[in-house]
């Protein structure tokens, strides 16, 4: 589930006999509950919506979800191996990186 470029992480809480929210993603702890789908996505907007205006209201920036760029550290070998494989396919490292991740982000 989705709003503004925010995502939620929803699990069933056998105690509170509900589904529970959280902003995913984000440092600032932001949770809604509901007993429905519909319940939970109106919950999750309205979550989102309250986190924007409080930050707003505070006069400091909301977490960004997430900016898009990915710092990962790999073995020079593994580096070399990848730079080759992306110059034969005549693409990026950071375009044969997208592809598998977005491929992994499939299964």
């Amino acid at each position: 589930m989705t709003y503004k470029r925010y995502a939620a992480r929803i699990e069933y809480s056998d105690e509170d006999g509900c589904l529970v929210g959280h902003i995913a993603g984000i440092s600032d702890i932001v949770g809604f509950h509901g007993d429905s789908v519909e319940e939970m996505r109106a919950a999750f907007h309205e979550a989102v919506d309250h986190y924007l205006e409080a930050c707003k209201a505070r006069n400091v920036p909301p977490n960004k979800p997430y900016s898009g760029n990915i710092m990962v550290r790999v073995s020079p070998e593994l580096h070399a191996r990848v730079a080759m494989i992306a110059s034969v396919k005549g693409k990026s490292i950071n375009a044969l990186a997208t592809e598998a991740l977005e491929s992994a982000a499939l299964e």
